[in-house]
């Protein structure tokens, strides 16, 4: 019978499944996949990179069968060039999260391309229906990568955000990793859910194996939320942005002491030396706390249905009761 949401009629999609924009890894192939599947694809260009978003714009346009996709951007990390070149591929929608997307949201909605905003606490919620966001997600604090320092967590978070948002459609975000949590978002009020680690996990995403195999085996208690390894890294993200990931041994060393560690070029610098020697990954796995879930590697495209088909069951059984 398929899951019919605004979110779904408003895009054409088949599922109300949508790929998170995660930098970097979420590259042609998997927003393409995602798309294909039924699903809205979204590619992660992060700061908008202009070499990653020419090598990738062009997979997503070969392998996307015309589908419709779109493409998020860290909004702190972006100026309007970024917004201008993305708009020359004619997106489906454009999503922006973390930070002040209100210079960016006239160009966007003057080409008639759709606006998702992210939010993750209620002053941007209200931010967002301000300027006229066309679809709001809705993200707690169970996500991988980054998220709010001092947000709450998905299960209280979405009604909250559906309820202020009304009528506009609401993603969720954040610790949904198979069906019944997409079931679950659905009867929390939203039209969808917009899924990031478990499609880290796909034969399209663009990690390394040995983060695909990491997500694969591990615990979401193996997963926190720190600020530290942005620090050692030298990343320039906004401290009201932590991330999670998985277990690190440089975050190890140095949980609980953000203020030392920015004050210490030198460790910062030892960071730097262990993942030019291969000690250390190159990337933080940015992981959410759902990959108990996660225990395969398919393609993006056959797990878009298969998430959609067991979101039906779930609701079915509830609905037998």
């Amino acid at each position: 019978m398929g899951l019919l949401t605004a979110f779904t009629e408003m895009f054409d999609v088949e599922h109300p499944i949508a790929l998170a924009p995660m930098g970097g890894s979420a590259g042609g192939a998997l927003a393409a996949a995602v798309s294909r599947g039924g699903g809205l694809g979204l590619l992660g260009s992060g700061n908008g990179d202009q070499d990653w978003l020419a090598r990738e714009l062009p997979v997503l346009a070969d392998e996307g069968a015309g589908k419709p996709w779109g493409i998020g951007f860290q909004t702190w990390a972006i100026d309007d060039g970024a917004i201008a070149r993305a708009l020359e591929h004619r997106p489906t929608a454009v999503m922006l999260s973390f930070g002040d997307p209100s210079p960016f949201v006239e160009r966007i909605r003057s080409t008639g391309t759709a606006l998702i905003l992210q939010v993750t606490d209620l002053e941007e919620a209200r931010r967002a229906m301000d300027l006229g966001a066309d679809v709001i997600v809705a993200q707690g604090t169970e996500g991988g990568g980054h998220g709010a320092r001092h947000g709450r967590s998905t299960l209280p978070f979405v009604p909250v955000v559906v309820d202020l948002a009304a009528p506009v459609p609401v993603l969720a975000a954040g610790g949904i990793a198979d069906g019944r949590g997409v079931a679950a978002a659905l009867a929390l009020g939203a039209a969808g859910a917009l899924l990031g680690t478990r499609f880290q996990a796909t034969t399209e995403a663009l990690v390394a194996p040995a983060t695909a195999k990491a997500i694969v085996e591990g615990s979401g208690e193996d997963t926190e939320r720190n600020r530290v390894l942005d620090i050692a890294r030298g990343s320039k993200w906004p401290a009201k942005y932590t991330a999670r990931t998985l277990g690190h041994a440089f975050l190890d060393g140095w949980r609980g002491r953000e203020d030392e560690l920015a004050a210490a070029p030198h460790a910062q610098q030892e960071y730097q030396d262990a993942v030019a020697q291969g000690r250390i990954p190159a990337l933080p796995q940015w992981a959410g706390e759902a990959i108990d879930l996660i225990n395969d590697l398919p393609s993006a495209a056959d797990l878009v249905g298969t998430l959609a088909a067991r979101a039906e069951d779930a609701l079915a059984r509830v609905g037998r009761r």
